[in-house]
C-alpha cells in the first residue's frame, strides 16, 4: 500500500496541461508542420528522399514501386501512417504542385481537377536529377549531422546538404499549433542570380534583390497583379499576392451559325481546382449572379488547359471576364507567410534573411566537406608515406618480415625500427608483391605528389572564406545552366502601381479602327515618308465590306479616350492595345472595352496629362458643341462615363482638346468652314451630362465633317478682326495679284490643312478664316475639282511647317508625307493631288505624326 502511494506524484493540473501542451506544440512545429530554412524540407520529405537515395533510385536507374519506398520509410525512419508518407511522396512528384518536382513519377499521380493518385502498389517513382544534384550530393561527406531514428537502429540526416535555396524554389505550406507557413515557389534561375548577387554584395537590400528575384513563379503559370504586394511579402515576411489566371477573348467560328465571342482560360492560379472552378461558374450562372454566359466546356487535353466559356450574343466579353475575376477563383489571393525553422525555432523571414540562412548553411556544409576531404587525403597520404619508406628500404624490411615469428611481431618491429605508425605498418604488411615493381613504385610517388597539392588546396579553402563563396557561386551557376527553366508566371502591372509604366518604352504609335469595330496599334516607323501624289502602303487587311473609320497617332504612355455615338467615353492606356502588323486585321474592340454591339466609336483622343486648364470640345452630328474640363475625365470607370447628353437622333462625332484662349474651326460636307473662339463668351464650360449649344448654320443637304482647334498663339499672330455683324456667305474668288499678295502677307505657320475625299489637298493661311460668332454659316474653305466625281470635304486640320501627316483611305491604304509637300493656296483654290486613289476609294481620315520628345534617347542613355 505504501509502495503504490509513493508512485503517485501530486501536481497542479494547470501546470501539467500547460507543460504537456507546450511539448506537443513544439513537437508538431519542429517535427511535422514547418520546414527547415536551410534545406526547405519537413522531416517526412527528408526521410522519403533519403530512403530513396539509400535504395539507389537515382534518375538513371529504373523506377521502383512506390509501395517499396513507403515501406522503407515506415520501417526505418517514419513510424506513422502509410497514407501520410504516400501523400507527401505524390506531392513531390506533381508538376502542378512543385515548381521543380523532386521525384519523378510513373503512373497516375493525380491532376489539377483534384483527382486522387492511383494506389501506391500501382505507381512507381525515382529521384529527379535535380534532387540528386542539389539536395543529396555530398551527403556521405560528413556535410550534415546524422541522428538516431525512432528505435536507434538506423541513422538519418537532420538536414540535407542543399545546394539551392530549396524552400524558396518549391515553397512550402503547413499548419502547426498556433502558427502556419505559406511560402510561394520561385524560379530557379532567378534564385541563383539572387544568391550570386548576395555573394558579391553581402549588404544588398530586399529591394535590390527584387531586381534579380522578381516575384513568385507558380508551377501552373498564371499572372501576379502588381509588385507592391510582392515587395511587402519580401520585406516584412507577410503579404497578400493577387494571382490571376490567363484568359483571352476569342471569336469562335461555328458551322452554320453566326460567330460567337468566348472567354478561353488557358492557365489557372496556383492550387486552383479546375473541376471545382467550372462547377462554381455554372452555379453562379444558374443563380443569375453572372450574366451573359451561354455554355461552359472543358477542352483540356495532354497539350494543355483550355476552358471555353461561350458568351451570349448580347454579352459584353470584358464585363463577363471582370465578373469572373471578381466572383470565382480565376482570380484569387496567395497569403504569403514566410515562416520557417531557424536553429530549431520558428521565425518569420524576409527575402534577404532566407538567402542569408541558406548561404551561412552552405558555407558550413562546404567547410565540413572540405575538412572531410582533407582528412581523407591526409590519411591516404600518411599511408603512402609509409609505403614510400618501405620502398626506399625494401630489402631490410623484407628480411625483417621474413625473420619475424608472426604478424604482430613484424608490425611491432616495423614501428620500432622505422618510426612508422600502426596504420603505416599494417599497410606495408598488406602490400602485395606486384606493388614492388618499379612502375608501381612510380605510381605511388605520383599519387603522393598529387595528394600534397590537393591537401594544400583544401587547406587554402578552409583558410579563406572567399574561396568557399567562389565554390558556392560555381556550384549554383552549374545547376542553373543544367536545370533552370523560363519563368511561367507573368508579373503584370496593377492599377496604381508606381513605376510600372517606366518599363514600357514611350514610342510613337498609330491607332486604327475600322467601321466594323476592329482595332490595332502599329509603330509609326512602319511607314516611311513618301512623295506627294503616290499610292501609299496597306495598313490593314480590311474586309471587302469594311472600311477604316478612325485613325490617330499618339505615344504608348498616353491614355486613349474612346467616345461613342451615344456620348459615352471609355479609357485605356495606349500600350494595352494589341500591337499588329501592317497586314493584320486587328482585334475586335469589344474584346478591349465593354462597348455594346449597337454602339460605335466616333472619336478618339490621346491624353498625356489630365490638366485643369484644358478642355475637351465636343461636336455632335446635329451641330451642337460644348466644352468640358479635361480633369472631369481623369477617372473613367471600366464600363464608361457619360460625356455629353444628346437629343433624340443626334450622335457625338468629334472631340478635341483645347484651352479657353484657343479657337475652333468647323468644316462641312459642302466645303464650308466657321471659325470662332473657345472663350467663355462663345463657349462657356459645361458639365459632362449637358447638351451644348449650336455651332454652325447648315444649308439643306449639308452636314458637318470635322473640326480642329487653333492654338491661341496662332491667333495672336494673325491680323484678322472679328466680324460680329456679318454671318453672310463669302463666295467671291480672290484672284490674280490680289490673291498672291494676301497669301504672302498672311503666310504664317500654322495653316489650315484642307483635304477632300477625292485625294486633293492644300494649306490655307489661318488668317483667311476670319473670326466669326458661333452659329453662323461660315466661309468657303475650298472649291472642288469636279462636282461630278462626288468630291466632298474629308477633313480640315491645323498643321505646322515641320509636321508630317498620315492619310488613310476606306480600303486601309496609308500614306505618310511631309506637310511642306502640299501647296499653300487660298480658300477658293481646289488644291493639289495629295494621294492617288483607286477607283471607288476615298480618303477617310488624316492624323498628324507626333513630334520626337527625346524620351527614347534618354532611356537609351
Amino acid at each position: 500500500m505504501t509502495t503504490s502511494q509513493e508512485r503517485i506524484i501530486p501536481t497542479d493540473l494547470r501546470n501539467e496541461m500547460s507543460r504537456s501542451y507546450l511539448e506537443y506544440a513544439m513537437s508538431v512545429i519542429v517535427g511535422r508542420a514547418l520546414p527547415d530554412a536551410r534545406d526547405g524540407l519537413k522531416p517526412v520529405h527528408r526521410r522519403i528522399l533519403y530512403a530513396m537515395h539509400e535504395l539507389g533510385l537515382t534518375a538513371d536507374r529504373p523506377f521502383r514501386k512506390c509501395a517499396r519506398v513507403v515501406g522503407e520509410v515506415l520501417g526505418k525512419y517514419h513510424p506513422h501512417g502509410d497514407t501520410a508518407v504516400y501523400d507527401a511522396l505524390v506531392r513531390m512528384a506533381q508538376d502542378f504542385s512543385m515548381r521543380a518536382p523532386l521525384i519523378q513519377g510513373h503512373g497516375n499521380f493525380g491532376s489539377v481537377d483534384n483527382d486522387p493518385p492511383a494506389a501506391m502498389r500501382y505507381t512507381e517513382c525515382r529521384l529527379q536529377a535535380l534532387t540528386s544534384a542539389a539536395l543529396l550530393q555530398d551527403i556521405e561527406s560528413e556535410t550534415v549531422d546524422f541522428s538516431d531514428n525512432f528505435d536507434g537502429s538506423q541513422q538519418e540526416p537532420t538536414v540535407m546538404p542543399a545546394r539551392l535555396p530549396q524552400l524558396l524554389l518549391n515553397g512550402s505550406s503547413g499548419i502547426a499549433v498556433g502558427m502556419a507557413t505559406n511560402i510561394p515557389p520561385h524560379n530557379l534561375g532567378e534564385l541563383v542570380d539572387g544568391v550570386v548577387a548576395m555573394i558579391h554584395n553581402p549588404e544588398i537590400t530586399n529591394t535590390d534583390l527584387m531586381q534579380y528575384i522578381h516575384g513568385p513563379d507558380f508551377p501552373t503559370g498564371g499572372q501576379v497583379l502588381g509588385t507592391a504586394p510582392i515587395k511587402e511579402a519580401y520585406t516584412t515576411g507577410r503579404g497578400s499576392i493577387t494571382m490571376r489566371g490567363v484568359a483571352n477573348i476569342e471569336t469562335i467560328e461555328q458551322r452554320g451559325r453566326p460567330d460567337r465571342e468566348a472567354i478561353i482560360v488557358t492557365e489557372l492560379p496556383y492550387q486552383t481546382n479546375k473541376a471545382a472552378l467550372i462547377e462554381k461558374i455554372a452555379e453562379l450562372v444558374n443563380d443569375k449572379r453572372i450574366e451573359g454566359i451561354a455554355d461552359i466546356r472543358d477542352e483540356s487535353d495532354r497539350d494543355g488547359m483550355r476552358i471555353v466559356i461561350e458568351l451570349k450574343r448580347d454579352a459584353y466579353p470584358r464585363v463577363v471576364l471582370n465578373n469572373l475575376y471578381k466572383q470565382t477563383p480565376v482570380q484569387t489571393n496567395f497569403g504569403a507567410n514566410m515562416l520557417a525553422l531557424v536553429n530549431g525555432e520558428p521565425q518569420v523571414l524576409d527575402l534577404r534573411q532566407f538567402l542569408q540562412v541558406f548561404l551561412d548553411f552552405r558555407v558550413e556544409a562546404i567547410t565540413r566537406r572540405t575538412q572531410y576531404e582533407l582528412r581523407k587525403a591526409q590519411e591516404r597520404d600518411h599511408l603512402l608515406q609509409g609505403l614510400l619508406i618501405a620502398l626506399s628500404q625494401l630489402d631490410p624490411i623484407i628480411a625483417l618480415i621474413r625473420h619475424a615469428a608472426d604478424t604482430p611481431t613484424a608490425k611491432g618491429e616495423l614501428i620500432t625500427n622505422y618510426g612508422l605508425s600502426e596504420a603505416q605498418a599494417d599497410a606495408i604488411l598488406q602490400m602485395q608483391l606486384r606493388r614492388l615493381t618499379a612502375l608501381e613504385a612510380d605510381k605511388i610517388r605520383k599519387e603522393h605528389e598529387a595528394l600534397q597539392e590537393q591537401i594544400a588546396d583544401l587547406q587554402d579553402i578552409l583558410a579563406r572564406r572567399e574561396r568557399i563563396l567562389e565554390i558556392i557561386e560555381t556550384e549554383v551557376t552549374q545547376l542553373k545552366a543544367t536545370h533552370a527553366t523560363p519563368r511561367r508566371t507573368i508579373i503584370t502591372p496593377a492599377e496604381g502601381d508606381i513605376g510600372d509604366i517606366d518599363l514600357i518604352a514611350n514610342e510613337k504609335a498609330i491607332i486604327l479602327i475600322t467601321e466594323q469595330g476592329y482595332i490595332k496599334r502599329m509603330p509609326v516607323n512602319s511607314f516611311e515618308a513618301q512623295s506627294r501624289a503616290t499610292r501609299g502602303k496597306a495598313a490593314a487587311k480590311v474586309k471587302q465590306d469594311d472600311t477604316v473609320e478612325h485613325f490617330l497617332t499618339c505615344c504608348d504612355h498616353d491614355s486613349v479616350l474612346f467616345f461613342s455615338d451615344r456620348g459615352v467615353v471609355y479609357s485605356i492606356k495606349a500600350y494595352q492595345l494589341p500591337m499588329g502588323s501592317r497586314t493584320s486585321r486587328g482585334t475586335p474592340i469589344v474584346q478591349m472595352l465593354p462597348i455594346p454591339k449597337e454602339e460605335k466609336i466616333t472619336s478618339i483622343v490621346p491624353v498625356s496629362e489630365f490638366s485643369d486648364d484644358e478642355y475637351l470640345v465636343m461636336l455632335t452630328q446635329g451641330g451642337n458643341i460644348k466644352k468640358t474640363s479635361l480633369a472631369a475625365f481623369s477617372n473613367i470607370r471600366a464600363n464608361g462615363l457619360i460625356a455629353i447628353s444628346l437629343e433624340e437622333g443626334d450622335q457625338l462625332r468629334w472631340v478635341r482638346r483645347a484651352k479657353a484662349e484657343d479657337s475652333v474651326i468647323v468644316g462641312s460636307h459642302h466645303g464650308m468652314a466657321i471659325h470662332f473662339r473657345c472663350n467663355h463668351e462663345q463657349l462657356r464650360p459645361l458639365g459632362r451630362a449637358t447638351r451644348g449649344v449650336k455651332s454652325m448654320k447648315l444649308k439643306k443637304g449639308d452636314r458637318l465633317v470635322g473640326m480642329d482647334i487653333i492654338p491661341a498663339a496662332v491667333l495672336a499672330n494673325v491680323t484678322s478682326t472679328l466680324d460680329s455683324e456679318s454671318d453672310e456667305l463669302e463666295t467671291e474668288d480672290i484672284a490674280g495679284e490680289e490673291n498672291m499678295e494676301i497669301l504672302e502677307s498672311n503666310n504664317t505657320d500654322p495653316w489650315v490643312l484642307v483635304i477632300t475625299t477625292g485625294g486633293y489637298g492644300k494649306r490655307v493661311p489661318v488668317a483667311q478664316f476670319r473670326l466669326q460668332n458661333r452659329a453662323g454659316q461660315g466661309l468657303m474653305a475650298t472649291k472642288f475639282k469636279n462636282r461630278k466625281t462626288k468630291d466632298t470635304l474629308a477633313t480640315l486640320q491645323i498643321v505646322h511647317h515641320e509636321d508630317e501627316i498620315m492619310m488613310v483611305t476606306n480600303r486601309g491604304i496609308i500614306i505618310r508625307q511631309s506637310v511642306d509637300a502640299i501647296s499653300i493656296q487660298s480658300r477658293s483654290a481646289t488644291g493639289v493631288r495629295v494621294q492617288r486613289l483607286d477607283e471607288d476609294d476615298a480618303i477617310t481620315g488624316v492624323a498628324i505624326v507626333p513630334p520626337d520628345t527625346g524620351e527614347d534617347e534618354e532611356e537609351l542613355e
